[in-house]
């Protein structure tokens, strides 16, 4: 209970924080909406299906994420401006840094709900479907960003923020693919103490 109040306490509070001063209001709804739409999933599935702590952790790792991009927009978040300044670049990666979320994090959703639904048994066939997951998630992703960039026109340049990089959705891509094959490398053992458990009781 009391991690749950935690939990609640950090979401609103940099929602709040990202919500108050946006950059963009129709870009702030367009980065946050998947962290609006995780929370009531999440309150409504608690008792049904609740997850790992280490998921929920992780939702709230990548929930901060997307609101500190709709916040300030993904090509202009100011410690990554510095960070570029530093390396000489003059692109602000932070946007990767939500990209690498973007694998890291569904795909230990991904593989907890194929061994939990009894779709996979712990092992590489699970490890290589959650990866194939997380693939098929980025490319829809950048399928809706292109969809919303077609529909809405230049009002969703910071949306994309692809700042001028030819090979943009591409390199989203692979990190998606990095970020899911180092979360499985680094949290599995984790992640699989914490199922068990869940399946014990």
């Amino acid at each position: 209970m009391k991690m749950r109040v935690i939990w609640i306490a950090i979401y609103l509070l940099v929602l709040l924080w990202s919500v108050s001063d946006p950059k963009d209001m129709f870009t702030w709804w367009l980065e946050a909406i998947p962290a609006l739409i995780a929370l009531p999933i999440l309150f409504f599935s608690r008792k049904s299906f609740p997850l790992t702590s280490l998921a929920y952790w992780l939702i709230l790792v990548h929930c901060c994420v997307l609101m500190v991009g709709a916040r300030f927009t993904y090509a202009e978040v100011p410690w990554f401006d510095w960070l570029a300044q530093v390396m000489g670049s003059e692109r602000n990666n932070y946007d990767k840094v939500g990209h690498f979320a973007q694998g890291f994090i569904p795909v230990i959703l991904a593989r907890e709900i194929f061994i939990r639904k009894q779709v996979m048994q712990i092992g590489a066939w699970c490890q290589f479907l959650a990866v194939c997951f997380v693939l098929a998630f980025s490319a829809f992703y950048e399928l809706i960003e292109w969809w919303v960039a077609a529909a809405t026109g230049e009002n969703a340049e910071a949306f994309l923020g692809t700042q001028g990089y030819v090979w943009d959705t591409q390199s989203d891509m692979f990190l998606a693919l990095i970020g899911g094959i180092v979360a499985l490398l680094v949290l599995t053992p984790l992640h699989n103490k914490q199922i068990k458990h869940m399946l014990v009781n």
